[in-house]
């Protein structure tokens, strides 16, 4: 189920989500090092700026990226207090490839609270940043035309970080660096479900080999989406260990949905007036 357009017009031009936009696109294609080739982004770029939870919960402590078996080894994140945290003397740079030998990604790494901010714009993969973009360009132009562009930037910022505590809350210890503007985007999702539940989005729909093009109310399509988010975050609940083991983060998803709908009726101060009136469908 992917969307592809809501039928509310906008009455401006959404300046802020197409910045947040392009700032993401611009972390990821060269901050990131992503490529049109398909290859991962830069690992040491995201140990550096995304947030790590166990150097959130435990100020003071150090994370190092770790190659074992040499320079082109097995990367591995590891924070004191891990029972494989190596002591300096048993860790070199990654100069060669000596088997068993463990080396250190020399790391540039900013203030834990900092990357609970950078980690917003970073992605893990084409699929990741496309599919965020895609959802902030269909549901953020209406929640910025209802609020205006400075309270969207705090409403979007501020959602971010509650997506992220959200996640940091179940996974503490974990040295995965959490990455992505899902959290937000949660946020933004959350606050157009409350103030445009009617509002009619048309989504491609894939059963098996086939696809069809249908429109969805808003308080349909949104509703599954955080369905969907939540039944995985219970089960990160009954196994924590896994909940702070990579992947999706569904609890930033919940923690954002749930403070932009919260939140949402504090920052808005109007509906798009085409919200009320009779619409023409979406093609």
């Amino acid at each position: 189920m992917i969307p592809l357009k809501d039928n509310i017009p906008t009455d401006r031009f959404p300046l802020i989500t197409v910045a947040i936009i392009a700032i993401n696109v611009f972390v990821f294609l060269l901050l990131q090092g992503a490529s049109l080739s398909g290859e991962q982004v830069d690992t040491k770029t995201v140990v550096e700026y995304g947030a790590i939870p166990h150097r959130v919960t435990h100020p003071g402590d150090k994370c190092l990226l770790v190659k074992v078996n040499g320079a082109s080894g097995q990367e591995r994140v590891l924070c004191q207090g891990d029972a494989n945290y190596p002591a300096a003397a048993e860790v070199s740079g990654c100069s060669s490839a000596a088997v068993g030998e463990v080396c250190r990604v020399h790391l540039n790494q900013p203030p834990a609270y900092l990357t609970l901010l950078t980690s917003m714009f970073m992605h893990g993969g084409w699929l990741h940043i496309i599919f965020n973009m895609l959802f902030l360009w269909i549901f953020g132009n209406n929640v910025e035309d209802s609020m205006g562009r400075v309270r969207y930037v705090l409403f979007y910022l501020l959602g971010g970080l509650v997506a992220i505590a959200a996640q940091i809350a179940v996974s503490a210890n974990s040295e995965v660096p959490t990455i992505g503007a899902s959290g937000a985007i949660a946020a933004v999702l959350g606050g157009y479900l409350i103030l445009y539940p009617r509002a009619r989005v048309l989504t491609i729909i894939f059963l098996l080999f086939f696809f069809t093009f249908i429109e969805i109310p808003a308080v349909v399509m949104l509703g599954i989406w955080i369905f969907l988010q939540f039944l995985p975050a219970v089960g990160q609940l009954a196994t924590p260990d896994v909940a702070g083991g990579g992947g999706t983060a569904y609890w930033a998803h919940v923690g954002g949905f749930a403070f932009g709908m919260a939140a949402i009726l504090l920052f808005a101060h109007r509906k798009s007036t085409r919200y009320q009136q009779p619409r023409d469908p979406v093609y």
